[in-house]
């Protein structure tokens, strides 16, 4: 019989939270302070430069914008704007405050690219923090996703084998931290790139984290 699953290490954002509305807001909030007069980039555009990191995020909306700000001195203010408006229209993905409850037997974490000072407010205010043993995001841990260091520390911290843990994602690169670090992925298809998801082949699949819990449930992998 294959082992239990004892670790299962979520992303944030398009896994766990909806949040490309109060991301693509303040991403525009930083445009408008930079560039006053530039036409605002639409959600959608937005949402496809979000799962790298604050910097990238950044960097991609600078360039099609067509703003030369310096990338440092525009993060800053990007952090300033989000920090104003991320809890204004951010929710829960339907299912996942569920899910989290019937997955509470096993060690929940979190590994995002969003800072982590960030990711464990969001999720406080959400009132599902209590839910995870390590909530890690950009500063936290060397390297970021795809890099594995961060998925590796929270499976030494907690003493989970490889054949024991489980990243799941939203994205391709969610899933290529799992193969980089010898663990199963699976992948949800509500998020920012089903497509995407889908097309890195994870081992599983989910149109819910409830589905997830289903499978799990009962019947470990």
């Amino acid at each position: 019989m294959a082992p239990a699953i004892r670790l299962i290490v979520f992303d944030l954002d398009g896994t766990l939270i909806d949040s490309t509305q109060d991301i693509a807001s303040a991403v525009n909030a930083t445009l408008r302070r930079l560039a006053p007069g530039r036409a605002p980039l639409p959600m959608e555009t937005v949402r496809s430069f979000i799962g790298d990191g604050v910097r990238e995020l950044i960097a991609r909306s600078l360039a099609e914008a067509g703003v030369s700000t310096p990338l440092d001195d525009a993060q800053a203010v990007f952090l300033r704007c989000y920090r104003d408006c991320m809890l204004e229209t951010t929710r829960l993905h339907q299912g996942v405050a569920p899910a989290l409850a019937r997955l509470a037997s096993r060690t929940l974490s979190v590994l995002s690219n969003k800072p982590g000072e960030l990711s464990r407010e969001i999720l406080a205010a959400l009132g599902v923090a209590g839910r995870f043993a390590r909530i890690y995001g950009g500063g936290d841990v060397p390297g970021r996703k795809p890099d594995p260091g961060g998925l590796l520390r929270l499976m030494e911290e907690a003493g989970a084998r490889r054949r024991e843990t489980l990243m799941v994602g939203d994205s391709p690169v969610d899933v290529r931290t799992g193969k980089a670090a010898g663990v199963g992925t699976a992948g949800v298809t509500y998020g920012l790139d089903p497509a995407g998801v889908a097309a890195e082949g994870p081992d599983m699949l989910f149109e819910s984290l409830e589905g997830l819990a289903d499978r799990l449930q009962g019947r470990d992998l």
